[in-house]
């Protein structure tokens, strides 16, 4: 059946209540915007599927969006929490997914969640914290009906492509950042808020891999485990997913390599510095260690004193202190120290 789609705008608002699209598909074509009281009976209509975005909800909204769909109430509650680590249950013959999402806010990386509701004709998003809206994937898959077609296990695989998707802009913003600083350390020592900042980076790097790492095992089950809601045909594409997430996995172990290496070079050339100064420090204090030595010396009030009563005493003496420390500076100067 060819339904003509309906009209969507380019930025889906958030309702009042949290909904921030709800729509029927045949075929691949959005064919009405529906009421999440309306959800459960277009679900029922053959070749129909309900797919169904929501941002922060409340607990009535959940409530309703799970009596239309009878979803297990431990699902709910976990939806309800955005403080999951990333998994998938699944409850009879429903999937409930976890996804950790990332964005880079005010030079730190802030950490969201998506909660994937999925069973037999309809898919349900429930976001939290710092999340890219799914507009675009709604969109994107609007606009090849063909794709859309293949269901609700096609939107999942769009939904989770998405996310991993999104680790990417992240991650290059650092790697510029990691860049940069690998740059500066090799020829200045850097400061200590430099150091912090290399430290929050690694930190971060790190929460972001603890992140990603499980939804590894998420694509690998739905890519192998035998799952009625996900066709064979749907296997290979979760494959890619989890090639992508591996991916960026080795990205950030590399970005971790490098931060640690650059702070291991700060120290040494922070160290190296430190040297230097001691270096030239000490040829200073062995040149004037000499002129300091006969002065003291030929300073004492002894009557009885060599060179005291000679005529050239005074011009000799300053002769022996400028020829020992001419040699001492041209001997440290020959071995670098100065």
């Amino acid at each position: 059946m060819n339904v003509p789609s309906l009209p969507t705008s380019a930025a889906e608002p958030v309702s009042a209540d949290g909904v921030i699209a709800a729509g029927a598909y045949v075929d691949g074509r959005r064919v009405a915007n529906i009421a999440i009281s309306e959800a459960s009976s277009w679900r029922a209509k053959p070749g129909h599927v309900v797919w169904i975005g929501l941002h922060e909800p409340d607990m009535a909204l959940l409530g309703a969006v799970q009596k239309q769909f009878d979803l297990h109430e431990l699902a709910i509650e976990d939806a309800n929490h955005a403080h999951q680590r990333p998994k998938i249950e699944q409850y009879g013959e429903a999937l409930f997914i976890v996804a950790r999402t990332a964005q880079l806010l005010e030079g730190r990386i802030a950490f969201g969640e998506t909660h994937i509701f999925i069973g037999d004709g309809y898919l349900v998003t429930v976001r939290h914290g710092a999340s890219t809206s799914y507009t675009a994937v709604r969109e994107r898959c609007e606009s090849c009906p063909r794709a859309l077609a293949r269901g609700e296990d096609y939107i999942l695989y769009a939904i989770l492509d998405f996310i991993v998707d999104n680790y990417s802009p992240v991650l290059e913003s650092i790697h510029e950042e990691v860049e940069e600083i690998e740059d500066y350390v090799l020829s200045h020592a850097i400061t200590k808020a430099q150091i912090e900042r290399l430290y929050m980076l690694r930190r971060d790097l790190l929460r972001l891999r603890n992140a990603i790492g499980p939804l590894v095992e998420v694509c690998r089950r739905l890519e192998h485990d035998e799952l009625s809601m996900v066709r064979p045909a749907m296997q290979t594409l979760f494959r890619d997913v989890t090639d992508h997430v591996r991916n960026i996995q080795e990205r950030i172990d590399s970005m971790r390599e490098v931060l640690a290496f650059a702070f291991e070079a700060s120290l040494l050339v922070g160290q190296a510095q430190e040297t230097a100064v001691s270096k030239k420090l000490a040829s200073w204090l062995a040149i004037i260690a000499i002129p300091t030595a006969l002065a003291g010396i030929y300073g004492m009030n002894f009557k009885h004193m060599p060179e005291l009563d000679w005529e050239y005493g005074y011009y000799m003496l300053l002769g022996v202190m400028l020829i020992s420390c001419g040699a001492l500076y041209w001997r440290f100067r020959h071995v670098g120290w100065l």
